[in-house]
């Protein structure tokens, strides 16, 4: 099974990951989450390990897929009494009910071919992640809630049911790849690729404002800025877009910017 992102994804992914904004007011309800994931990384990594799964991704679509109940099936969010009902039905095909969370996580993320899977790099993550809930909302032009939901990146669109899509419907429900996001801010996990937020910051601690001199500094914060979804001239002049193009990031301005006074 081939583990590539097709490219266009790939850098759609990378870009909307590293300019991902997480809603102020939400912080409290994605912390609690999280918590409970962590708190559950080693029954995660039991499931994940044999397969070469990271616990964390298991752990998302756990989130996603069952409210992280451990009394459901993964596949679904189904109970483990018997077998799975909604889509996919009649799993596990193996055993007998009640099935163990372990035994049906295993075939939930066999079924889906993630033990086949090896890009567990950002794009890989999200492009997996994505497809386990399908690729529907690339037709109807938005960015899919199931990943951006409670982030600067989803406001309104979403399938109330299969196939019926209204466009003024809003998730309620946080996305995984602002979990994702949150696990890495606190530095639950590292994920590979995943330090250009760190890296822009540390950047931007050393680039004043434009004033007349062309810097170094300011031509390397301008191509990270532009490896997160900017679109500026590198010029290594750090002027007006410049800083606020950092600002999104930082939520403060760059030294010697006007606006910060």
């Amino acid at each position: 099974m081939s583990s590539i992102v097709p490219p266009d994804k790939k850098a759609n992914y990378e870009k909307l990951f590293a300019s991902c904004i997480i809603r102020e007011a939400k912080y409290p309800e994605i912390d609690k989450l999280v918590e409970k994931m962590a708190l559950n990384k080693a029954r995660y990594q039991a499931v994940g390990d044999p397969l070469n799964i990271p616990w964390y991704v298991i752990a998302i679509i756990h989130c996603m897929e069952a409210s992280l109940r451990f009394d459901t099936h993964l596949h679904n969010g189904d109970p483990l009494t018997k077998r799975t009902v909604q889509v996919p039905a009649g799993r596990p095909k193996t055993g007998n009910p009640p099935f163990t969370w372990e035994f049906s996580a295993n075939d939930a993320l066999v079924f889906d071919k993630l033990n086949l899977w090896t890009n567990w790099e950002i794009a890989g993550i999200l492009y997996k992640l994505e497809l386990f809930n399908g690729l529907g909302y690339y037709r109807q032009g938005i960015n899919s809630p199931y990943l951006w939901s409670y982030s600067n990146h989803y406001t309104k669109g979403k399938y109330v049911k299969d196939g019926k899509y209204d466009p003024n419907a809003v998730s309620k429900q946080c996305g995984a790849a602002v979990l994702l996001r949150r696990l890495s801010e606190q530095k639950l996990i590292t994920l590979p690729n995943g330090h250009i937020v760190e890296q822009i910051l540390a950047q931007g601690n050393k680039t004043a404002y434009y004033s007349g001199t062309v810097t170094n500094e300011a031509k390397e914060l301008q191509i990270l800025l532009n490896k997160a979804g900017s679109i500026l001239r590198v010029d290594g002049k750090a002027g007006e877009r410049t800083s606020s193009e950092y600002f999104k990031f930082s939520k403060t301005y760059l030294k010697g910017d006007p606006r910060t006074a």
